[in-house]
């Protein structure tokens, strides 16, 4: 497994991007995440994208951070924000996932932010046990794009150094 770290409107990051967006069709019955991105959100050191590739140098995962200081949508201070977590169905079960996230954490912790956060959906329990597992913790208050929807889930882990 090769990870590596590439703009947010790479070709494979693109491709992606584009298979997630069906999976979240499939499992919210709606139009996918309308959150707004774009690619110099993740542009260092303010964030960070990454892809890792098969032996067979095929993209089989990504995710990224993206910096947020508080606003309108509850962001705190020092928040990195986990975006575009996902792993193809057939690399699924690896390790993949918490290889990136590690890698993800530290790279937004190097740049000095405070606290990772992320919003998921009730309809990703494998994502929801993977930040479990990895020391994340259900936020009372919700932030993002859909933090008014029922089906938001919002977990955040404090970044220590």
């Amino acid at each position: 497994m090769n990870i590596r770290p590439v703009r947010y409107d790479h070709p494979d990051a693109v491709k992606l991007n584009d298979q997630v967006q069906l999976e979240y069709i499939e499992r919210y019955g709606d139009g996918g995440d309308q959150t707004d991105l774009n690619a110099t959100m993740f542009d260092p050191p303010q964030g960070l994208y990454l892809l890792a590739y098969d032996t067979e140098d095929r993209p089989v995962a990504t995710g990224g951070w993206r910096a947020h200081e508080k606003n309108e949508e509850n962001y705190a201070d020092g928040d990195a924000e986990l975006k575009r977590m996902y792993v193809i169905p057939e690399a699924r079960g690896l390790g993949i996932a918490r290889r990136i996230l590690a890698a993800l954490e530290e790279s937004a912790r190097e740049a000095g932010r405070t606290r990772m956060v992320l919003e998921t959906g009730d309809q990703q329990p494998e994502a929801i046990a993977l930040y479990l597992s990895s020391g994340y913790e259900l936020c009372t208050e919700k932030f993002g794009y859909y933090r008014d929807y029922p089906s938001s889930r919002c977990f955040a882990k404090p970044l220590n150094p």
